[in-house]
C-alpha cells in the first residue's frame, strides 16, 4: 500500500504531465472544475483545482471528500500511483471497477481524452 507522501507525489507528478501536454491533451486538460481524488484504502482525500492543465492548490483531508468536486476520482493508493507511472491502463482499471470516475457529461466527453 502507498503512503500520504508517495500519494500527493503521483497527483504532483500528474499535474506535471498534464502541463506539458500537448494537442488534444492539453485541450482536454484545460478544463477549469473543481476536483477530488479519494484515496480508499488510506481514507484520505486530495482535492484541488483543475485549472490553465494543471492541478492547482493540492490539499488532502482524511475521510470523505466534505464538497462535492465537478471531477470526483476513487481508487486505492496503489492504483494512483500505478496509474500515473504508466503501470496500469485507466481504461481497464475504469471498466474493472478499480478507478471511479464521475464528472457531468460534458467533462466526461472531454477527460476521454485524458483517459
Amino acid at each position: 500500500m502507498a503512503d500520504t507522501d508517495e500519494c500527493r507525489t503521483a497527483l504532483e507528478q500528474l499535474s506535471r504531465n498534464l502541463a506539458r501536454a500537448n494537442g488534444n491533451v492539453a485541450q482536454a486538460a484545460a478544463l477549469d472544475r473543481t476536483l477530488s481524488c479519494r484515496i480508499t484504502d488510506l481514507d484520505l482525500t486530495f482535492t484541488g483545482t483543475l485549472s490553465g492543465g494543471r492541478i492547482q492548490g493540492l490539499a488532502e483531508a482524511p475521510g470523505a471528500p466534505t464538497e462535492r468536486a465537478e471531477i470526483r476520482l476513487a481508487m486505492s493508493s496503489d492504483d494512483l500511483v500505478a496509474l500515473v507511472g504508466g503501470r496500469l491502463n485507466f481504461a481497464s482499471a475504469w471498466a474493472t471497477g478499480r478507478v471511479r470516475l464521475e464528472a457531468g457529461f460534458r467533462d466526461l466527453l472531454r477527460l476521454r481524452t485524458l483517459l
